[in-house]
């Protein structure tokens, strides 16, 4: 009698309560200290970045719909979330390479490119985006977590995105 290997979940997603209590006390120690405020645009850039990479099938829906409200064109939209990033306005790029880089490391970069955060952007304006980051993790992460455990309990037959098929 031949198995079938199982299928595998490819998105990332939190393997345990304490990995999301850990990012959920990043946010709050980030929360408390003094940002910038983010404009909506680059906040939905940012999020787009991180949920492309991320894979959460829910953030796509909800930050494309955001983005959209922000007056982000569909193109655009589209290209982020397919991880292209040349096209976005100058000023941003930056912050938005750092978000793929960050997004990749699973909110660990290497601290150069943080500091190189502060050094283009001043650090209150660094201290948004990285807030912004962590928020958008802990969504990505959530959503996945949520899909994950439908993929487990259905046997694979739910909560997988048309990539992962």
């Amino acid at each position: 009698m031949r198995s079938t290997p199982s299928p595998i979940f490819r998105r990332r997603h939190y393997h345990s309560a304490a990995q999301l209590w850990h990012d959920l006390r990043q946010l709050a120690a980030l929360r408390a200290q003094p940002h910038a405020a983010v404009s909506p645009a680059l906040r939905e850039r940012l999020m787009l970045v991180v949920t492309a990479v991320n894979q959460c099938r829910y953030c796509a829906v909800f930050h494309t719909r955001a983005a959209q409200l922000s007056g982000i064109p569909p193109s655009e939209i589209a290209l982020l979330l397919g991880g292209e990033l040349q096209h976005t306005p100058e000023f941003e790029l930056a912050a938005l390479v750092y978000a793929r880089s960050w997004a990749e490391a699973a909110g660990a970069p290497d601290r150069s490119l943080a500091a190189q955060l502060v050094v283009r952007y001043g650090s209150d304006l660094a201290a948004g985006i990285e807030l912004m980051l962590r928020a958008i993790r802990i969504g990505n992460l959530l959503g996945n977590t949520e899909d994950y455990l439908l993929f487990r309990i259905s046997g694979g037959r739910l909560g997988q995105h048309a990539e992962a098929d």
